[in-house]
């Protein structure tokens, strides 16, 4: 079995262990080097010397395990990561993830390790019903005594660590101590198994500048399989328009973390890049995100120097409200973009709050935000094509127009026509809008454990504890945790974040007696780039666990856990849900702008890839602010709605290795 470059196989080389024990080494470094060089990339001394290190390793522990039938992965790509595990041996029983190091046994290296193994796990196909072992060997590490195994072998265990001369004694431990399962592991049917990733948003902006296409990033689920039927309906309406010299607005519409995102950044970092193309959202904390990301990336590949890189990827992500006053004020000026991705399209400001501006900056435009986009993208002769993401149930601000808006411009303009999955204006069906069901995304990419958690969502904004509890009951439960103690939501976050995995804690910018409880500080400014980019140790990281980011500056974005703290302002009244604002020293009842206050809690509860911790805290008898029967009739109903307490375990155990 020769894996190298085969179908679905993602190893640089794939061996049985009797092919491992009868090649030469030079042979199959040979044959590693090649790839390397066939990757575009160049074969270092260094790396040689590793690989016959490892690969000496690695014919010992088949030697003295007998792994003839075994089978031996080296160099396996894993996209999601834009990393490669050093090796994946597959015995009869288990998936051995091996990480080799030279002298680095430190925590982050057995992060690694683990990170390899969890994405097999969420995203492999033949790597879900075996167990996975996480294995650091260090080659100069010193000897350790073998420490207590594992009680359940069982999905992704805590990572292993040896010396390079314990190897072959570790996996002969893994071995004897894994049942023997009824069917044998099968290397070859785990070889050709799909790998299908799926990435953060963060994650997928990188590799779509990196001119990765979305079908390498496609998802995990089969029923997720309408991203790209939605990527190719964007690509027939910019093709279509070019065909025809057409200006057309592509309407891409879904639920929170579907992936309209993706699709817009795929358009802009595709074909049309060459052309003109540009990324417009009015969510100044997404631009900040990205830009560094795709900037960072860009200088670490060797692309150009960080000064060009931060030139170029200001041109492909801008603040939408920028890019419109800039146009204003320069009316004979043609854009260079013919395509641009306006993001959240649903929140662009009408006509009133477009005049008026923001607290901080005098506003420079006269219509609303739609009519000057369509006004502008018009000054092209021939095509021009805007693609308006709209995510349902997502204003959290007022003055942001909606769909009636879009429709209304594009009605009054006489030259823009539009595709959409449906009508923008429910009951209408006017001639310049053509129908294309496959530009909604319907199936949530966000949640990776469970595509029900984005109607569990909705039916708990609802209200309606009922259907919330069916849906947990008919999935074996959903990914959300309910806790009522600060120290549980912390010990649970930095538990359930295994590996490389980020956590971190989000609020709602109206639940200001949270402070009471020490959540007060929230991240901002610049800041926010890196609590989304930055890892602990570093305190500005996110995963820190010490200031909250509110709706303002995580959507759109997301975490792989999140922790939720429930404040005063969504509340438990007698007929449900009851918005509120705290104004001096007493919270109000919020009545005609109550549904932003509960599409905070959406956007909030559906900003997790993985698990979301909901912290519902106590209250005070003493402090008529934080009552505790109004806090207990929240954790109530979440309760009632399926949310359960977080399983216990020891973080510690998740965090260390255990040394063999």
């Amino acid at each position: 079995m020769d894996g190298t470059g085969a179908g679905a196989v993602r190893a640089w080389l794939a061996c049985t262990g009797a092919e491992l024990l009868a090649r030469e080494p030079a042979d199959l470094v040979g044959r590693l080097a090649a790839e390397q060089a066939a990757q575009g990339l160049a074969a270092t001394e260094a790396q040689v010397g590793a690989w016959r290190a490892s690969l000496a390793r690695l014919r010992e522990a088949v030697s003295a395990n007998g792994g003839a039938a075994w089978t031996i992965a080296l160099e396996y790509d894993l996209i999601r990561l834009g990393k490669r595990i050093d090796a994946v041996v597959l015995t009869d029983r288990a998936i051995l993830v091996v990480e080799f190091k030279t002298r680095d046994d430190s925590p982050a290296a057995l992060a690694d390790a683990e990170d390899y193994a969890l994405d097999l796990r969420d995203f492999h196909a033949g790597s879900r019903d075996h167990p996975i072992v996480p294995v650091l060997v260090t080659e100069h590490g010193e000897a350790a005594p073998p420490r207590q195994p594992p009680l359940l072998w069982h999905g992704v265990v805590p990572p292993l660590a040896c010396g390079g001369a314990g190897l072959a004694a570790l996996i002969g431990r893994v071995q004897a101590s894994v049942p023997a399962p009824r069917v044998p592991l099968d290397g070859a049917a785990w070889l050709a198994a799909p790998y299908r990733p799926v990435p953060g948003i963060v994650e997928a902006a990188t590799m779509l500048y990196a001119r990765n296409g979305v079908a390498e990033i496609a998802a995990a689920r089969a029923d997720a399989a309408n991203l790209t039927r939605t990527t190719a309906a964007i690509a027939r309406a910019i093709e279509g328009a070019k065909a025809g010299g057409a200006r057309v607005v592509v309407f891409v519409t879904g639920i929170p973390g579907a992936g309209k995102t993706l699709c817009g950044l795929n358009a802009v970092f595709g074909p049309a890049r060459q052309e003109g193309a540009a990324f417009l959202t009015g969510n100044a904390p997404l631009v900040t995100v990205l830009r560094a990301a795709l900037a960072e990336d860009a200088v670490a590949r060797g692309e150009c120097r960080r000064a060009e890189a931060t030139r170029r990827v200001g041109q492909a992500i801008q603040n939408v409200h920028r890019f419109l006053e800039h146009y204003v004020l320069v009316p004979d000026e043609v854009p260079h973009e013919r395509l641009i991705v306006f993001d959240e399209a649903q929140r662009a400001w009408d006509e009133a709050k477009a005049r008026q501006g923001t607290q901080n900056r005098r506003s420079r435009l006269s219509m609303s935000e739609p009519a000057h986009t369509l006004e502008i993208m018009g000054r092209h002769d021939g095509w021009a094509v805007i693609v308006a993401l709209i995510g349902a149930g997502q204003e959290i601000n007022t003055g942001e127009a909606g769909l009636a808006e879009w429709h209304r411009v594009i009605a009054a303009s006489g030259s823009w026509r539009a595709v959409a999955a449906d009508a923008l204006v429910p009951g209408t069906d006017p001639a310049w809008l053509a129908r294309d069901p496959d530009l909604h995304l319907g199936v949530s990419m966000r949640s990776v454990r469970d595509a029900a958690a984005a109607d569990w969502v909705e039916a708990v904004i609802a209200g309606d504890a009922a259907r919330a509890r069916a849906i947990a009951a008919a999935t074996g439960g959903v990914p959300f945790h309910l806790v009522r103690e600060p120290d549980a939501l912390r010990a649970a976050l930095r538990r359930l974040a295994r590996g490389r995995r980020r956590a971190g804690l989000v609020r709602s910018a109206g639940a200001k007696r949270l402070r009471a409880e020490g959540f007060g500080p929230e991240v901002q400014g610049d800041d926010i780039a890196h609590w989304f980019l930055r890892r602990w140790p570093d305190v500005r990281g996110s995963d820190a666990l010490e200031v909250c980011a509110t709706e303002y500056a995580c959507q759109g974005l997301e975490l792989d856990v999140v922790g939720l703290a429930w404040g005063g302002d969504f509340i438990r009244g007698r007929n449900g849900w009851e918005a509120r604002r705290f104004a001096g020293t007493a919270w109000q009842r919020e009545r005609a702008e109550a549904h932003y206050v509960a599409n905070t809690y959406r956007v909030l509860m559906t900003r997790a890839r993985y698990e979301t911790v909901i912290y519902v805290p106590r209250g005070d008898e003493a402090d008529p602010t934080r009552p505790p029967a109004e806090f207990d009739a929240i954790a109530d109903f979440l309760a009632r709605c399926g949310a359960e307490a977080p399983a216990p375990g020891d973080s510690a155990t998740t965090a260390q290795a255990m040394l063999i």
